[in-house]
């Protein structure tokens, strides 16, 4: 069953869709000027971004998945896996230097609008996490859980950018993987990546949860 507060969100979901429509024209005009499938990537990595958000919708309006303390383990869980997805297109501006890159502006504002609506879809995500948390538990906890997550998503994208891991590689190659992150974790450059991305998200989680309060509040008066 599904809530009826779901259908106060249509207006949010026409507007990702929108922006997620942009998303693939932008694509569409850069395949058919240049002929090249270069960088229809972008389309799954959008794909996966979107994901963690389409998770944390269901835990909150679903109350047959809220009402089962496993299935919403299970979706924490896996939300925790696909999060670091949404801001991870950010790095894909290292294409840039492709020598398939044949439009350089073009292409530059192409990984900019794909890489800002996955991360706009992870703020919504990390948004409704905190008002979950916050409700199962106190402000006090969600404000530390969520700076945790950042740092963690920080953490994944390393692990995905520099180490070209996969959210699933946690189940494919478990062990290969958790070799992988014990030997990192002594290295510099990890904790700079996690830490430059998970502060960066965090800020940006910030802003945006205070304008969504701020907004709350004025629709209310």
């Amino acid at each position: 069953m599904i809530y009826k507060p779901l259908k106060k969100q249509n207006s949010t979901y026409k507007n990702l869709a929108l922006a997620v429509g942009f998303c693939f024209s932008v694509l569409l005009i850069r395949i058919k000027l240049t002929q090249s499938l270069f960088y229809s990537f972008l389309a799954w990595n959008l794909f996966l971004a979107v994901l963690p958000y389409c998770i944390t919708q269901l835990m909150e309006y679903s109350k047959s998945w809220r009402n089962s303390t496993i299935k919403m383990g299970s979706l924490f869980t896996i939300w925790l896996l696909l999060l670091p997805n949404s801001p991870y297109i950010i790095t894909d501006l290292v294409h840039l230097h492709n020598k398939s890159s044949t439009l350089l502006w073009l292409d530059l504002f192409l990984v900019f609008v794909f890489a800002l609506t996955g991360l706009l879809f992870g703020l919504l995500s990390l948004i409704d996490m905190n008002g979950f948390i916050r409700r199962k538990y106190s402000n006090k906890i969600a404000s530390k859980a969520i700076l945790g997550i950042c740092i963690l998503i920080g953490y994944g994208i390393y692990l995905g950018r520099f180490l070209r891991f996969n959210s699933w590689d946690v189940f494919t190659r478990p062990f290969f993987l958790f070799e992988q992150i014990i030997s990192s974790l002594t290295k510099p450059k990890v904790w700079a990546v996690s830490l430059a991305f998970g502060c960066l998200i965090w800020i940006l989680f910030l802003v945006m949860r205070s304008s969504f309060i701020e907004y709350l509040k004025q629709k209310q008066n």
